[in-house]
Formats: structure tokens, sequence, C-alpha cells
């Protein structure tokens, strides 16, 4: 056999082999000598299409009776189903509950203050609280409370310079910085301007009164000019029987500009009775108003009377445990569940919350020394470096006690009911109270705090008030007490708070 032949008879074997090679029918070459694979379709000649009426013959439906009678069924069908659902629309509007209008609120009613009274207590005085000013943002405070700052030599009137930052307290710049800084976090800078807060006479002497005023009043116009968003004076009832007082409020509160921040006098008063300070804060014109009654008085029903007196006031009231005394809360609150105890019932409490510095973690006042401020508590011990179990279990409980802080000051800051709701009392007894907070539709929430060194029965009552009544059960949502479960569902009948514990409760 020749070599093309061999070629040949191997092209013929690839074709047989080639499954797409092989004809469609099976039975030899298609018909008509088409290639393999190619399938011929034959239309018919005679297939309809569709074309649709023409425009004659569409104006001649059109205008037939049956038609025009089907076009006005539907149109009216169509006007009365959209009357209809209108009318529905303006119904539920009519009948859904109003929102109740937002109080008018002010930067200092948006959550705590944080009071510095001792910059010394912070490494570098005034560059170390700029140096710190990322973690009290953490904390959710709106507003810092600096000072006093300025020189002075106890009881000595000619040495004050109410203009001038005490060295050992830092300088100008560093002051502006903790402005820049704080101002980017939106969190407020208040100066204090008590005179002679090294003295026991806060004013000095009634015959000294103008002239410190006056002095003042300059020391505050020059510091707002600054950049300062407010002015904090002690004893301001002595300060109020200055001829000077009304220019001394106009110099703080007026000169405002679209863009500019609005401006606190904040007052601090001590030793008045509930009735008294709801009367300083009608007649005075403070803004905000701190004063020592929660730590003046140790019973809950004289505490519970305080709230139910100045509650309707709460925008212009602060309230504190020690902060009116620039102390510690931890001064009074002497354990750890009494730390937090307190903090519960302050960011609870109708008004504004004041901590000084280092109730965040309860920070222990020793004496009648300011204590040193603690920081990097997050940092764990070395591994296998000596550790000193007494220190490490203090870490640990400032640790906790910061995370219990932010967890409060969170929900406050977000929950309008605890922001500026209204506040009902439910029960009170020597060493125990609680009472109710509510905004509108928002959740409700009720405090129960025990102080005393026994168990509470605590029996919720609620005085008659339209369209408020209290449910059976409510939600456990902070708690001092590891008994009482967060999330948890609790009956309200006769709830039993253990003795140096607090709890938050919860309901629609």
């Amino acid at each position: 056999m020749t070599k093309d032949a061999e070629i040949d008879m191997k092209e013929v074997e690839l074709r047989e082999m080639d499954p797409e090679k092989q004809p469609m029918t099976g039975d030899g070459p298609p018909a008509g000598g088409e290639k393999n694979g190619t399938v011929k379709v034959k239309v018919p000649d005679n297939e309809v299409t569709f074309t649709g009426l023409s425009k004659e013959e569409l104006m001649k439906v059109a205008g037939t009776p049956a038609w025009v009678r089907t076009r006005w069924a539907l149109l009216i069908l169509f006007w009365v189903g959209w009357i209809g659902m209108l009318a529905g629309a303006i119904v539920i509007i009519v009948q859904a509950p109003r929102c109740k209008p937002i109080p008018e609120m002010n930067w200092w009613n948006e959550g705590p203050l944080y009071q510095i009274s001792d910059s010394d207590a912070f490494a570098d005085g005034l560059a170390g609280v700029e140096e710190r000013l990322d973690e009290i943002n953490k904390l959710k405070v709106k507003g810092l409370v600096l000072g006093p700052l300025h020189t002075i030599q106890r009881d000595r009137p000619a040495t004050l310079n109410l203009k001038e930052i005490d060295p050992t307290k830092g300088n100008k710049p560093a002051l502006l910085a903790v402005l820049e800084k704080a101002h980017k976090k939106g969190i407020s800078v208040v100066l204090d301007l008590t005179p002679n807060y090294l003295g026991n006479a806060l004013w000095f002497s009634p015959s000294e009164l103008d002239d410190v005023m006056e002095k003042v009043n300059d020391a505050a116009e020059y510091w707002l000019g600054f950049g300062v968003d407010g002015i904090k004076v002690s004893d301001f009832t002595s300060a109020t029987n200055s001829v000077d007082w009304s220019k001394f409020q106009a110099a703080v509160k007026g000169n405002l500009t679209e863009e500019t921040r609005k401006r606190v006098l904040m007052g601090v008063v001590k030793n008045v009775s509930d009735v008294e300070l709801s009367e300083l804060v009608n007649g005075t014109s403070v803004d905000l108003v701190l004063s020592n009654l929660l730590s003046r008085s140790n019973g809950g029903v004289q505490r519970i009377m305080d709230m139910n007196t100045l509650s309707s006031q709460q925008r212009s009231v602060a309230w504190g445990l020690g902060a009116a005394q620039e102390d510690q809360l931890s001064k009074r609150a002497t354990t750890p569940a009494l730390i937090r105890l307190y903090q519960l019932l302050l960011f609870t409490m109708p008004g504004t919350p004041v901590f000084t510095y280092g109730d965040e973690i309860g920070l222990q006042a020793i004496g009648t020394e300011s204590p040193k401020m603690v920081w990097d508590i997050e940092k764990e011990p070395v591994e296998g470096a000596a550790v000193n179990d007494t220190a490490e279990v203090q870490r640990k409980e400032y640790v906790a006690v910061r995370k219990w802080f932010r967890s409060l000051s969170e929900l406050r800051v977000k929950e309008r009911s605890l922001l500026h709701g209204d506040y009902y009392p439910l029960s009170s007894s020597a060493s125990s109270l609680s009472f109710l907070r509510i905004w509108d539709q928002s959740e409700r929430y009720i405090t129960a705090v025990n102080w005393g060194a026994a168990p509470e029965t605590l029996t919720f009552k609620l005085e008659a008030t339209e369209g408020l009544e209290l449910p059976e059960t409510a939600t456990v949502k902070l708690a001092t007490d590891e008994a009482l479960v967060v999330d948890s569902t609790v009956t309200l009948d006769k709830f039993v708070l253990a003795p140096g514990q607090a709890v938050l409760l919860q309901f629609p």
C-alpha cells in the first residue's frame, strides 16, 4: 500500500470514530446533500402573525357603549380606592398617640460633668489633663469642670489674681491645649473662679465683696474670651449680695452668636434645704446649681422628698455625692458595692450627675489630701513577674467599677427617660428608695437602691396618675447583685433587694 493510501485510510477511520461527524439519521447520508450536524426547518407559507388592531378599529371599539361604561367604572373605582386610602391615613394619624415635645436641652443636661478640682492629681498638671482626654472622653462626659487654677494666698485678697494660673498647676498654653482638644471631642470646659478657694471665707469679708466681685466679673470676661464654656463659683449665695452680681451674670450668659456654644453659669451651695434650693434656682437665674443635699441626708425618705421638690427643675439641678465639697465619691461610699450603688443612683436621678476625678474607678480618698489619679489599669502583670496580690485585686476592682460607670453613662446619654424623663416616687425607707423615670413612648426605668445592712422588701406604689400604671414584671437592665441576672424577668410585687445592692429595671 502506498503512503498516500495509508493517509486516506486514517482519515476515514477518524471520521467514523468522531460522533460529531456521524449523520443525524444514522441511515446514510443526509437528504439534499447537507452536511452532518445541519438541520433544515421548513416554515409554512401560510403562518399567521398577530399585528394588533389598527387605529380605525380601536376608535370604533372605544366609542361603543360597553367600553364607555367599563371606563367609567374603572375610573370611579380608582378614585374611591384613592380617597379611601387617604381617609384611612388621616384616621391613623389622628388616632395615633401624640409625641411629647422634647424639652429644651443644654449641653450640661446631656450627660455627666467631670470635675478636676486639683490638676496636681494628674501627672504634669494641665498638660496631664490634656494627655488623658482620650480616656476621659470614653466616659461619655459632656463637660470638664477645672480648677480653681488662679493664684491666691490664703485669706489675703491683695494677692488675688484671677487672670493668672498658678505655675504649680500649669500655664495658659497648657489650658489652651486642653480647650482645643476637649472641643474637638465635643466636651465643654468650665473654669472655677471661686476667689478664696484656699481659705474658709470663699468671698473674703462682706466689706470686700464688691471689690472681689468686680475682679471675678473682669476675669470671667477674660477667660470666656480665651475659650472656656462657662464659669463656676462656690458659695454663690454670698456673691448674689454684691451690686455687681447681675453684671457678672450678663458677662457669662451674654454676647452669644449663632456660632458660639451656650455658656453655663454654675453655682455651688451647701447646707440648704430642698425648698431653699428650689427658690435659689428660680430666683438667681443660675443655669446649674450643685448642692450637697445627697450627702447631707442619709435617709431614703428625705432623699425622695428632695427629688420630689426638685424634679420639675431637673435641668437646673446637679447632683453629686461629695462633688459639692470637691471630694471623691469613695469618701462617703466606703465599699466597692456602695460606689456602684451611688453611681447608679446619680446617673438615674432627675438632674445632672457631677463626679470628681477618680469616681469612675472608685479611687480611694485618704485623709484631707487629694488622691493621685490612677491610669493604665487595663495593663495586665507581665507573665512570670512578681505580683503584689493586694495591688492586683485593687487593679481588677478599678477595672470592674469603670466598666460599670461606662455602662451607666452610655445608657443615660441614649435613653430619653433617664436623660430628661418625668420622675415618680415609688417607695422609701430609712435605708432604701425607688423611683420611676419615663418619657412618652420610650423605654421606662425603675431605680431601686438599698444602702442598708439588711434586705429590704420594696413595695412599688405609684400614686394615681392618668394613663400610667406599673406592669406585673420588669426586666433587669443593670444590677450590682449577681443574683439579679441581666435580661432576666422579675416580679414587681414585693420586690426584695439585698443589703448594699442596687438595680435598674426596664419595661416597655
